[in-house]
């Protein structure tokens, strides 16, 4: 049998059977405008920005918009986060890994700068020159997984429940931020739930699906367009339908209407 991977570990040690109150929903759009915006903003500036950017800055303002989800539940209690952070997962050794990206104050930058960002942060790990991922993944990588389930219920509490750095593991206080986005749409795939994330302790995960021309009705006649499917793993504790309501309202303005950030920036 070959050697397993951290990611496989990883996955061994941190999920059991089913039991948690989660609340899992879809929203499809129309991706047109997002595109235009998208291609404005790569011919003004030159860097290279997708939906997964314009997804992540979106939902930074929708978290702002929707505050009873920012935050984490520690003791009992429900904690506010003090920034928006948003955390994007990376794809190492060609799918054989994965890592995290997290854009501090996701909600004061523009889409520009979120592109920036992630794509050197993501080539930093991507070359093997972030020290705090080694660190995390050489510990991960020599202990047994039966080890590592309490070893992340532990470091979850501590990081991510009460805002520890534990700096000698690799990991920093709230290590995942207010929420997680991930990408499927690169691989092909039309849509599909990301899986609750325990010891990331983030009420809030954002899967990305393929954007695929399909037939959608529009002002009456039948016209083929750009469509996209996000899908999100919610934690009932945070969230009941009125605030999912609420965040779902706030991405539909957006994709409506993408150059509203632009204002959002300015302010």
């Amino acid at each position: 049998m070959g050697k397993m991977s951290v990611r496989r570990k990883l996955a061994i040690a941190t999920w059991s059977a089913p039991k948690e109150g989660n609340i899992y929903g879809k929203v499809t759009f129309d991706v047109t405008k997002v595109q235009e915006y998208l291609k404005e903003l790569r011919d003004k500036t030159g860097e290279k920005t997708t939906v997964t950017h314009f997804v992540g800055r979106v939902l930074a303002e929708a978290l702002k918009r929707t505050p009873s989800m920012n935050g984490r539940i520690a003791w009992g209690r429900y904690i506010p986060h003090k920034t928006i952070d948003v955390t994007y997962l990376v794809v190492l050794d060609g799918g054989k890994n994965l890592a995290k990206v997290k854009i501090d104050n996701t909600d004061k930058k523009s889409v520009v700068d979120i592109a920036r960002e992630l794509r050197e942060l993501a080539e930093r790990l991507r070359k093997g020159k972030d020290e705090n991922f080694k660190k995390s993944n050489n510990m991960l990588r020599n202990l047994p997984t039966w080890l590592i389930r309490p070893l992340l219920w532990f470091t979850g509490l501590l990081t991510s429940g009460l805002g520890i750095d534990a700096k000698g593991l690799g990991l920093e206080a709230f290590p995942f931020g207010s929420c997680i986005v991930t990408s499927v749409g690169m691989l092909g795939i039309d849509e599909g739930f990301a899986p609750p994330t325990p010891f990331a302790r983030v009420p809030l995960l954002v899967l990305i699906g393929a954007i695929r021309d399909q037939p959608i009705a529009v002002d009456g006649e039948v016209v083929i367009r750009p469509m996209m499917t996000l899908s999100a793993t919610i934690d009932h504790r945070f969230v009941d339908g009125f605030q999912a309501a609420e965040l779902a309202k706030t991405m539909r303005a957006a994709f409506e209407n993408p150059w509203m950030l632009d204002e959002l920036d300015t302010k």
